[in-house]
This record gives C-alpha cells, structure tokens and sequence, in this order.
C-alpha cells in the first residue's frame, strides 16, 4: 500500500541502470508520486533540472558530465527550496562535508536498505534531515580530530586541513586529488603552501607539527 504522503515530483540522479531501476521501482510502489524523472549524467540533470525543478532529488556523486557535489551546489543556488539526498558509496567525511556544504539535505550509503531510503525520502518532505548511522559517525570522529589537533593546525585554510588529514592517514596524492575531485597539481599545490606555512620539510614533519603525530 502506498504511503499517505504525496510528492509532485522526484528526480533520481544515477548512472547506475541497476541502481536508479530499483530506486524507481521501489519509490511507485511506496509512494504517491506524480512525476518521477531519472538521469544518467549530471551535465544534462543541471540543464534539466534547473529548466523543470523537482521537490526531493536523489543525487550520486561520482556522475559522467559533471560530478554530484558541483550540480547540488548549482542547483541550490537556483533552487534553494529543492531538497536533495546524496546516495553513493562514498564515505569519507571529506566528501560529506563537501555534500553538504553544497547543499545537501541528507546523506545516505547505496548499502542502506530500500525501506530505508523511503522513509528519508518522507523525513526530507516532512523537513528532516536523514543521514546513515555510519556517516554520523564518521562526521563525529571527523570533528573529534579537528579538537585534537594543536594552534598550528588551526592557521591552515578549510582545504588545507582536510588534505593534511589525508596524509596522515597514509593516502598519496593521487588518492587524495580522486577523493577530493582536484587535480594532483591542485594537490602539490597546496602540500607546498602547508610545508611553507608551517615551516617545514616533510610530511612527518608537518604532522608533528600539527599535532597528529
């Protein structure tokens, strides 16, 4: 039986046929939806979205055309009323806290159960905020290390500071640009501007002198 609640319209953001199948499939059968829209490349769902906006759309991050995180950040700045769930498989707090300064309502793992995305679907239209247990929990220890660390951790920029989190936990450059959706340029970059900030020579060094070390 479908739920009460009524929605005008939802937008599936997803590349993943098997994925955005299933997520349509579940959201007729458990909720009243007029129109259902599904897009494959965030290029065209900005260009879309931004002519026909939806209430509630369900974004993934990593997106051929233009990744997730950018189109929520347009997308909002045009249609601040439009409520947005990030469903992805990505975990780490960077990401996250790049979602959700970007606009994002919730954030949930493609591993959470269908129910489950339902009822956040429901909790975004009745104006919460749903967010995975797991994520929670990484935004928590994410903050407890931000406390941990010393005055010259602090003097660092907001992006600073995520990428020196990620070489202290043991992440190349490489992995630090995919993870950050940057280019490995944009990385060098900014590891050269930390080690002159803080005065030093070396990644040991500077997580020392930060005090993760």
């Amino acid at each position: 039986m479908k739920d009460n609640l009524s929605i005008e319209s939802i937008a599936i953001v997803e590349d993943d046929a098997r994925v955005h199948s299933l997520l349509s499939e579940e959201i007729y059968l458990n909720l009243k939806v007029k129109d259902l829209y599904v897009f494959e490349d965030g290029k065209i769902a900005l260009k879309e979205l931004t002519r026909v906006p939806v209430d509630i759309a369900l974004f993934d991050i990593n997106l051929p055309g233009m990744n997730g995180i950018e189109c929520i950040q347009k997308l909002k700045i045009l249609h601040p009323k439009m409520q947005i769930i990030v469903l992805t498989v990505y975990d780490n707090p960077e990401v996250i806290f790049n979602a959700l300064k970007a606009g994002a309502t919730g954030y949930l793992l493609k591993s959470t159960p269908s129910e489950k995305i339902i009822e956040a679907i429901q909790e975004v239209k009745n104006g919460g905020s749903p967010i995975s247990s797991t994520i929670a929990r990484k935004v928590i220890e994410a903050f407890c290390v931000r406390e941990k660390t010393n005055e010259y951790f602090q003097e660092l920029s907001n992006r600073e500071k995520e990428i020196l989190e990620h070489l202290n936990k043991g992440y190349r450059y490489k992995e630090i640009a995919d993870k950050l959706f940057l280019s490995i340029d944009t990385i060098r970059t900014h590891v050269r501007n930390i080690y002159e900030k803080l005065q030093v020579n070396s990644r040991v060094e500077a997580l020392k002198k930060t005090g993760f070390l």
